[in-house]
């Protein structure tokens, strides 16, 4: 049985199927404004797989940067059809709650950000203060959207000269940290929290209250090797919290901090709306990062999504290159990729049960 999907629709389905199927509680929360690209009902789904009651929840998520939904929902269904993988929570006193697609929106129209064009994992800010200038996405903006794409030689000779002066660790830090400035822009984190943003709260404040530990694992697509599932501390910016996050899933969890992991210093991550709405829990999370194609690459298939959102007039050639262009970045279509994901998705759930 395949539990990888090529459209959110058909994932969607699969998601639940494998619940039922699973004997899981489900709820949802439909998209209260937006339908899908192929008119269809949007919604964020809950399945919990094991005793309500349990004192621990593990929370696997899926989605949360829409056209990387493919990869998590995949996983998602797999770990419902482990019976094995679910004895082993149950042992443990441990609930398992799978959130599929945290961004339907983005899941269902190819598109990392959601509805807004707001990049949710750079959403979760204290919006009654002052916003972050990103001065370095401001310099290199004019660079990213050109007037047609695929963009003219010239325009591509001159943002790969800038890269060339400045280095690929600071053109990918500039584009993808976040900015609060431009609204048609890319990683743009918004100016007010999202439908997906307060929706992933009430998930939170309903399934997490009264526990004693949640540990999150969110999946995510698009950077590092070829299929590998990268590790990366979800959490405070603390020793302490680092130590207990390598203390569940390993020595190879990397941090975006201390500059060991493939993402760059990110602002507004999701994590927040843990502290924000379970304070007195005792969490520790990993964004687990599958890589598909070079930064490069993918930062070029976001460019031409953003230039279309941009430009509505633009033909369908130009629509399917874009298209084609983002399955790409954010889905590895190989049967090795697609068996990675299960495995090491299933791999880091496991270590989560074997912790204390």
């Amino acid at each position: 049985m395949s539990h990888f999907s090529r459209s959110y629709a058909e994932a969607r389905q699969t998601f639940l199927d494998a619940a039922r199927a699973a004997g899981a509680a489900l709820a949802q929360f439909p998209h209260p404004t937006r339908r899908g690209s192929a008119g269809e009902e949007l919604a964020i789904d809950v399945a919990l797989a094991g005793a309500p009651e349990a004192g621990r929840c593990i929370m696997v998520t899926s989605g949360t940067h829409g056209a990387e939904g493919f990869a998590g929902s995949g996983a998602q269904a797999a770990l419902l059809h482990d019976a094995a993988l679910l004895a082993d929570c149950a042992a443990a006193d441990a609930c398992l709650l799978l959130v599929h697609a945290v961004n339907p929106y983005g899941f269902s129209h190819l598109r990392r950000v959601n509805e807004d064009n707001v990049d949710l994992n750079r959403n979760f800010m204290d919006f009654s203060q002052p916003l972050p200038h990103n001065a370095a996405y401001a310099e290199i903006a004019p660079l990213l959207l050109p007037s047609q794409w695929p963009p003219s030689e010239a325009d591509q000779a001159r943002l790969m000269k800038t890269v060339a002066e400045r280095g690929m660790a600071w053109y990918q830090a500039a584009v993808s940290s976040g900015q609060y400035q431009d609204p048609a822009g890319m990683f743009y984190g918004g100016d007010k929290a999202t439908w997906s943003n307060y929706t992933l709260c009430r998930i939170l404040a309903r399934f997490g209250a009264g526990r004693a530990a949640l540990r999150w694992i969110d999946i995510h697509t698009g950077l590092g090797p070829w299929g590998y599932g990268e590790p990366i501390h979800m959490g405070p910016d603390t020793p302490a919290s680092v130590t207990r996050t390598r203390a569940i899933w390993g020595e190879r969890v990397t941090s975006i901090y201390d500059g060991s992991s493939t993402s760059a210093n990110l602002t507004g991550l999701a994590w927040h709306a843990v502290p924000q709405t379970l304070p007195a829990v005792d969490y520790a999370g990993i964004a687990l990062e599958f890589g598909t194609l070079p930064v490069g690459e993918v930062l070029d298939a976001l460019r031409g999504d953003h230039w279309l959102h941009r430009h509505p007039e633009a033909d369908e050639n130009q629509r399917a290159l874009v298209r084609q262009a983002m399955w790409r970045a954010f889905y590895g279509d190989a049967d090795d990729w697609r068996d990675g994901v299960v495995a090491q998705v299933s791999d880091a759930v496991r270590s989560t049960i074997a912790s204390a």
